[in-house]
């Protein structure tokens, strides 16, 4: 075998595989393709690893490695008592058809995960002296501006120096020579919306200090997609929560893949909307099916989002990024002053009623975050989840 599937395999003395998890990752861009030296880096950054990641994980990198360098298993599979090389015969086997190129690109991403997951120090290193970002990966390619949140680990939750993050590189992609810009997550979540842990970091002017540093950031983070220049499209790989749906109504274009879903559980946690949702939703679906989505916690299937307005398009899982990148790459050759122009005139007719809306959402959450009702929520939600 070849050193990017043995560094973490070779050691196995597991004997307990009655059942192999198939290989379903996300990635932001499988069209695209990651390069060859991209997946040679990646090899080499497997060994930098400091934990083992389990034998699940293992299995998942020696099964993306052996479709990424041979294609679909062509091999005999093992005796039911060669315990080892069944495991891993399956794993492969599980890929199916998915194209060489496809496992590349997934396998990079599952390094990259594994690497930000140990923290900053270890994390992949910038290509051609682009920004450096702990929470994010960040790339640009063939036109297209890739926008990544980088926490799978934690379902893409959003930290407080995950915001400033995202606001810098939504500042590089709107400078940058890109036709579009996609936001996408890591792994199988899309984003599971903010990191209630933001809550329990109390700065020395208490509670009401840390609601004014939220709120200002928070309005800052939100107008960045108002005033965002080019178009900007978001492809949902998975649950999105939260924040993560509200600002949906600031997206040009909405993919998600047939196993998304979408929720706001504001009042569950004693707050309310925000990414300027109490205006584009109601425009968006209706104030009725609107109010049941803010207001009532409902969760929406993508289909359910497709059918009110939220989301472009539903694809089918297993061809959802196939299929998302082969058609982001056809808008990227698109003129692209014409794109962002006319992106421009759709948005300038709204403009200065999204940065009115995002101002007052923003003071009734700071409202909302220093009230005893929203304590009380949050303290239950920490609560119920050290039972688990």
């Amino acid at each position: 075998m070849a050193s990017g599937a043995i560094k973490l395999l070779s050691p196995w003395r597991v004997l307990r595989f009655a059942r192999i998890p198939s290989v379903q990752l996300h990635t932001t861009g499988a069209s695209m393709g990651a390069s060859v030296e991209d997946f040679n880096r990646a090899k080499d950054q497997l060994g930098t690893l400091k934990k083992d990641p389990g034998n699940e994980v293992k299995l998942k990198i020696y099964a993306l490695f052996k479709q990424a360098t041979q294609g679909p298993c062509n091999t005999p599979k093992p005796g039911m008592l060669d315990f080892v090389n069944k495991a891993k015969w399956d794993a492969w086997k599980s890929l199916g058809s998915v194209s060489q190129e496809d496992a590349r690109q997934q396998y990079v991403d599952l390094i990259s995960s594994l690497l930000a997951a140990e923290g900053p120090a270890v994390a992949a290193p910038p290509t051609g002296g682009a920004k450096a970002f702990e929470t994010l990966i960040v790339t640009t390619e063939d036109g297209i501006t890739t926008i990544r949140l980088n926490r799978p680990q934690k379902k893409n939750a959003i930290t407080v120096e995950m915001y400033s993050e995202l606001i810098d590189a939504l500042d590089l992609a709107g400078k940058d020579n890109s036709v579009i810009t996609v936001f996408t997550g890591s792994g199988d979540y899309y984003c599971s919306g903010n990191d209630l842990n933001n809550f329990t970091k109390i700065p020395e002017g208490g509670v009401d200090k840390m609601a004014k540093d939220a709120g200002d950031l928070l309005l800052r983070y939100v107008k960045s997609y108002i005033d965002f220049p080019k178009p900007l499209i978001a492809v949902v790989n998975g649950p999105a929560v939260g924040i993560s749906v509200t600002l949906l109504g600031l997206f040009d274009v909405v993919y998600a893949t047939e196993r998304a879903t979408f929720h706001t559980p504001f009042s569950q946690l004693g707050q309310s909307p925000e990414g300027c949702s109490s205006y584009t939703f109601p425009r968006i679906m209706g104030p009725a099916k609107a109010s049941e989505v803010l207001l009532f916690n409902k969760k929406l299937t993508a289909t359910k989002a497709y059918e009110l307005g939220l989301v472009t398009e539903v694809f089918p899982d297993s061809s959802f990024q196939s299929e998302v990148w082969t058609r982001l790459k056809a808008y990227a050759k698109l003129p692209p002053n014409s794109l962002a122009l006319s992106k421009q005139l759709i948005r300038g007719v709204d403009k200065d009623k999204l940065h009115a809306v995002n101002v007052t959402e923003v003071e009734r959450l700071k409202e909302r975050w220093v009230s005893d009702e929203c304590m009380q929520a949050i303290m239950s939600f920490f609560q119920a989840k050290s039972k688990l």
